[in-house]
């Protein structure tokens, strides 16, 4: 593989898993490009951040961080202060603030249905976790994606606790305010509003933005070559 790039390192949110990635990690591997798709604990934004400081550790020289969804409060917070980051890109994710939370975040604009199409239920580690109902999943999440998928991703979601929703992002200074981002996302987002999408990307002074037609939340399994050409930015690729 080339060491010309950062290694790629893509972060998924809540209700998927690294599988999701899996068109776009062809792409960027057709391309001889490093990448590794991390498996997100979902457990605390500080907690996966640290996972993900981990796996940067790991590589041993530069990445650039991709989050989907909550992964975007991930890669803020992992991030901040790291000398390996060299850029971002959130594809229909969260780019909180200090202190900002992703359950505050997606209550900011009108929009989201996804609270409707949650299941909760006890943890043994206490609180609370999230699932999106088998019923409600491929309208929610992934609604531009074939219902034998969706089913699939359905079955295989991780679930989310309360905890990680609900904790601000800890980092005084988001990533995004020192680190170049650019930002993917749907105009049909159920999940987080297409509206947060944009006021997240012009907060972010982002070097490019993609808004996506008629796409889901489901964005890097429906549409893998537009997030794969946001990535390909990050990394000063022309995709020309």
């Amino acid at each position: 593989m080339s060491e010309q790039y950062p290694t790629v390192v893509l972060v998924h949110g809540a209700f998927a898993e690294s599988a999701s990635w899996n068109g776009v990690v062809e792409q960027l591997r057709a391309r001889s490009i490093d990448v590794v798709a991390a498996a997100n604990p979902l457990r605390s934004v500080a907690g996966d951040a640290a996972y993900v400081r981990d796996v940067i550790a790991g590589i041993g020289g530069p990445a650039v961080l991709v989050g989907h969804s909550y992964g975007g409060m991930v890669i803020t917070e992992a991030a901040a202060g790291n000398e390996s980051v060299t850029g971002l890109v959130y594809v229909c994710a969260f780019a909180p603030d200090h202190g900002e939370s992703a359950l505050e975040l997606s209550g900011k604009f009108p929009g989201s249905t996804l609270r409707e199409a949650l299941a909760a239920y006890p943890v043994s580690s206490g609180g609370n976790e999230f699932a999106i109902r088998p019923d409600a999943f491929h309208h929610q999440f992934a609604a531009d994606v074939p219902a034998d998928q969706a089913a699939v991703m359905a079955a295989t979601q991780r679930p989310v606790t309360e905890a990680a929703l609900t904790e601000g992002l800890p980092a005084a200074a988001p990533a995004w305010t020192t680190l170049p981002s650019w930002f993917v996302f749907s105009d049909q987002d159920l999940n987080i509003p297409v509206t947060l999408h944009r006021f997240m990307a012009n907060r972010a002074d982002a070097k490019g933005t993609r808004e996506v037609a008629g796409a889901s939340h489901a964005l890097s399994v429906s549409n893998p070559d537009v997030v794969t050409a946001s990535i390909l930015d990050a990394l000063g690729i022309s995709t020309r």
